[in-house]
């Protein structure tokens, strides 16, 4: 019978849930489990898909083209675990789906209620991952134990241990240690509040994950397992990492996490764990032989999780180099700076990253001008492909009026246009579709074949029909193509050292321990231009 972890969080909010929940599915898988991971998040919108980056992050895509949250990011990164629609579920989906069949009468006339309609459809969704192959699924909630909007979810997965037996349910509670300076001592009481919330609701933790700045003494894991019920040995201190998130597993396989909840569960089938590959990928991060700087150009810039999965490929490919990649962010709106502009000119590599409904772009497309006229190494991601696009038509075809039909709908020169592709009712192409790339092109020679699938999160393409043959006479190389309609996927510049822009999201298929070829690619490419 598939067993069920359940990780929720309390005292603050951006504890690390997810990332301690791929964190401890990566353990679980490595000790010959079958993992599946999930997120029910308690916020009202449907999907993050009109959630501003600068206020919840960047939306991570799915092959099947599910919006969510940026922690699947995290899931996909650490685990194999096949993610999908029900991987992730907000308090605005569920509610939609109950009032959804309210409307279609399903209910039979009854009156519709948190209790028991809306927690039985969170626990359909939970049931959904279980399988004759899958041996835990682990649901991470979002939010923090006491939220109002947070107890739909807790009230079901409280149920859930009723349901299934609770021998068959886990419940790991992320909490936070904080230190006082003026006292100089850490403080327990957060943490046995926290867990007094949960057990108001009448979920009991089975296993406390402590965040802390510092070591925890043992009487004070003594005092927290009293005051909240748990054994000593469950009580669980994950120290801030300040090296790399990637230490996060190697800390909780240290304080025997894996094995606690391998016993807990009765996980018969678990091996002994074998961690040689990612202390592998530590010594490359704490030893690199090469140094580089990557400037990534975006209106958020600044907004580090605006950005996450480009952040964390970037590090991939360093890990494939044996290169640290320092970035330099920059808002596309300071490159019309004189200062800014000198700055671009000595980085080792610039990257323009994706996003939808974007305005401010002209610095981008002069960020870009800059790296094709200097020689510096440029990647272009969905958004960036298009700004290479409008830079190469006004800069090099000498088409000033260049522009997209996006931000300017009158433009006489529409390089950048919707064309007849409406996706979906967001008119966006989302998820993964095949690609075909041109033999002999860089891009195809990075992948080592010619036929690929990507993930896409676009409404914009590359004008073609009017403009292909225009741009490959210039110099601009269309080397990829979507399979059936041919819409435009990748452009080079064969005649610069490194210059490559894609339609699509090659970051949300970036592990550290597969680095994407694009950003081993152009990592590399920053690496050989620093060593000229």
């Amino acid at each position: 019978m598939t067993k069920h972890l359940f990780v929720t969080g309390g005292v603050v909010s951006s504890l690390g849930k997810g990332l301690t929940s791929a964190s401890i599915g990566m353990l679980l898988e490595k000790r010959g489990l079958s993992v599946r991971m999930q997120k029910l998040d308690p916020y009202i919108n449907v999907d993050p898909g009109t959630m501003s980056p600068s206020q919840h992050g960047e939306v991570y895509v799915l092959d099947d083209g599910t919006e969510t949250d940026l922690d699947l990011g995290h899931y996909e990164r650490f685990t194999g675990s096949p993610l999908s629609r029900n991987s992730s579920w907000t308090t605005g989906l569920i509610y939609l789906n109950v009032i959804e069949k309210e409307r279609r009468g399903e209910y039979l006339g009854k009156t519709v209620q948190v209790i028991p309609h809306i927690t039985n459809q969170i626990k359909e969704y939970i049931a959904r991952l279980d399988g004759p192959d899958v041996d835990v699924v682990i649901t991470e909630i979002g939010g923090t134990a006491g939220d109002i909007e947070g107890l739909p979810f807790m009230e079901a997965i409280r149920q859930y241990s009723l349901d299934v037996g609770k021998e068959n349910c886990l419940y790991i509670h992320l909490t936070l240690v904080p230190y006082l300076k003026a006292a100089r001592e850490l403080k327990t009481k957060p943490t046995q509040h926290s867990v007094e919330r949960l057990r108001q609701i009448g979920i009991q933790p089975d296993i406390l994950i402590c965040r802390t700045e510092h070591t925890i003494p043992e009487e004070d894991k003594a005092k927290i397992a009293l005051f909240c019920n748990v054994e000593k040995k469950a009580v669980i201190e994950e120290k801030d990492k300040d090296f790399s998130i990637y230490e996060v597993p190697l800390g909780l396989v240290e304080s025997g996490i894996d094995q606690l909840i391998v016993d807990k569960l009765r996980l018969d089938k678990a091996t002994t764990i074998d961690l040689s590959e990612w202390h592998e990928l530590m010594n490359r991060l704490r030893n690199p032989e090469h140094e580089i700087t990557i400037a990534v150009v975006g209106r958020y810039a600044e907004h580090r999780d605006a950005y996450k999965s480009i952040y964390e490929a970037l590090d991939h490919g360093g890990i494939a180099a044996k290169a640290q990649v320092r970035v330099l962010r920059i808002r596309s709106d300071a490159v019309a700076r004189a200062e800014v502009r000198q700055q671009l000119k000595k980085v080792d590599g610039i990257l323009v990253p994706g996003g939808l409904g974007e305005r401010e772009i002209e610095g981008k497309i002069d960020a870009i001008r800059i790296a094709r006229e200097e020689g510096i190494p440029f990647f272009g991601v969905s958004l960036g492909m298009q700004c290479a696009t409008i830079e190469f038509a006004r800069n090099v075809l000498g088409l000033a009026k260049a522009h997209s039909t996006e931000f300017d709908k009158e433009t006489d020169e529409p390089v950048v246009s919707m064309l007849e592709m409406h996706r979906n009712e967001k008119n966006t192409r989302l998820g993964s579709e095949p690609i075909t790339l041109l033999s002999g092109s860089k891009t195809a020679e990075l992948y080592g074949k010619t036929r690929i699938e990507e993930r896409h999160r676009l409404r914009y393409e590359f004008n073609a029909p009017q403009y292909r043959e225009r741009f490959e006479n210039a110099g601009m190389r269309i080397t990829g193509t979507a399979e059936g309609d041919g819409l435009v996927e990748a452009l080079e510049i064969p005649d610069h050292p490194w210059f490559v822009a894609v339609q699509f999201h090659p970051e949300f298929k970036s592990q550290p321990t597969a680095p994407h070829p694009l950003f081993a690619g152009f990592v590399g490419a920053a690496v050989r231009r620093k060593a000229r």
